[in-house]
């Protein structure tokens, strides 16, 4: 029986009983074996504030997940707040199908402003509000427009859990029980800074995996008919923040083109600032056909928009719908971060405070070798957990250590900071912040990191 209630008239922390383990007990009571961050991250929220979040104990813990990369400007940013409140006392529905609105007028000018050439050769396509239905409009168009089948995804790669999207997922454990995935998905290796898939690392690696792509699209005997589509991400999220080179990223924007095969950037977890640039493909100079855009463009609400090159534009009326791609409040939210985002030159300071961030970070690598790289652009870092005492491989890696990186990310729980792991087996710390934190904040966060890192009986040489 209900014996801690939160009373729903009013959400403040003063209306909050109990504690954390009463309200995680109820959330295993009420929700399904399918909840995660819980398990990791054992809290109530009560407030949270830019990039603080308190608990119902009153804890407070500095967040670096941001909702996975969602809220680019912190929690309850005032501007924000003040966004929402303005829709709602303006008299504009909440929902709209996709009936335009002066508000959706406002927000599709400012966002088509933002894709290359100022959006001039690009149109948008709102779908249903996850950065997985927006996958499944990509993929979908393609194949309309090619009249082809296949697709050709990378490993580490991460683009949704519906259907096609986990089809061109690498993360093979949620296709473990799953039969009938997409056919015709064609998975190739994908460039890793510390974990070459070719076994040979540094530019050469590189150069190998460049031409390995080349000579599959030109090779007449390669047994993999011509895609629909390439799916990428820019700088990979969940597979351990892997930033593609930019000479890679070129040629296969090259190809593509040359053999009439679109290309899809997934931007929804490094678009809007994240990497120091306001798109990840903007690193390598490139024009994608279609950008996938959800998270940060929602202004932390459910909002998740296409950027088509109008020439592909294939579409029939209705051909993919979504009940909640109206959603006005999104809009409003997603106006007012990406103005806040150029307006304030944000891109230029993640940039900075990113170089400076993954310098810190190096030194304290000399110091605790089980940080075996820090990598990543901008505010989207990863700092990779190894074994320092097994033996390197040929290329001088040492062996991932996913236990001690779950224990770190248990002991910075511990010291007030949350991180998400990644990577190949969890072995990645992932730092995916407030585009806003101050650099202050970054010093704290460090200091509890290192922390964690003594908590976790790992000495420093």
């Amino acid at each position: 029986m209900m014996t801690d209630k939160v009373r729903i008239d009013s959400f403040g922390a003063n209306s909050l009983n109990g504690n954390n383990e009463t309200y995680l007990a109820r959330q295993a009571e009420f929700e399904s074996n399918v909840r995660s961050y819980p398990r990791k991250l054992p809290l109530a929220i009560a407030q949270a504030n830019g990039v603080w979040i308190t608990d119902v104990e009153n804890n407070q813990y500095l967040d670096c997940l941001a909702g996975a990369g969602t809220l680019a400007l912190g929690h309850n940013h005032p501007d924000v707040l003040q966004s929402i409140q303005n829709v709602i006392t303006s008299g504009l529905p909440l929902h709209t199908l996709d009936l335009t609105t002066p508000l959706k007028d406002q927000f599709s000018e400012y966002l088509l402003s933002l894709l290359p050439g100022q959006g001039k050769e690009y149109c948008l396509q709102f779908t249903g509000p996850s950065g997985a239905d927006a996958v499944e409009a990509a993929l979908k168009l393609a194949k309309k427009v090619t009249g082809r089948a296949g697709i050709i995804s990378f490993s580490g790669g991460y683009h949704g859990m519906t259907h096609g999207a986990l089809s061109v997922t690498g993360n093979l454990s949620p296709k473990e029980a799953v039969d009938g995935m997409m056919p015709e998905v064609q998975f190739m290796p994908y460039p890793h800074q510390y974990r070459c898939p070719l076994g040979i690392g540094g530019e050469a690696g590189v150069k190998a995996l460049t031409y390995y792509f080349e000579n599959l699209i030109n090779d007449v005997e390669s047994g993999v008919r011509k895609p629909a589509a390439v799916i990428l991400e820019a700088v990979q999220g969940e597979g351990g923040v892997n930033p593609a080179p930019a000479e890679w990223l070129q040629r296969i924007r090259k190809v593509t083109k040359e053999h009439g095969i679109m290309l899809i950037i997934d931007e929804v977890q490094a678009g809007f600032c994240r990497t120091g640039k306001l798109f990840a493909y903007e690193h390598a100079g490139i024009e994608p056909d279609i950008i996938v855009m959800s998270k940060a463009v929602g202004g932390g609400l459910p909002l998740a928009v296409l950027g088509i090159k109008k020439e592909f534009d294939a579409w029939s009326p209705g051909h993919h719908t979504g009940t909640f791609r109206g959603n006005q409040l999104a809009m409003a939210t997603g106006l007012t971060t990406l103005k806040h985002l150029t307006e304030n030159k944000i891109a230029d300071k993640v940039a900075a405070q990113g170089e400076w961030l993954k310098g810190q970070l190096a030194n304290l690598q000399k110091r605790y070798p089980v940080i075996g790289q820090v990598r990543g652009l901008g505010l989207m870092i990863g700092i990779e957990i190894v074994k320092p005492n097994e033996a390197q491989d040929h290329m001088g890696c040492y062996p991932s250590d996913p236990e001690l990186s779950a224990l770190l990310q248990k002991n910075c729980f511990k010291a007030g900071l949350i991180l998400e792991r990644g990577g190949r087996n969890g072995c990645v710390l992932r730092l995916l912040p407030s585009l806003l934190i101050t650099n202050d904040e970054l010093a704290i966060f460090l200091d509890k990191f290192e922390q964690a890192l003594l908590a976790s009986g790992i000495k420093p040489v």
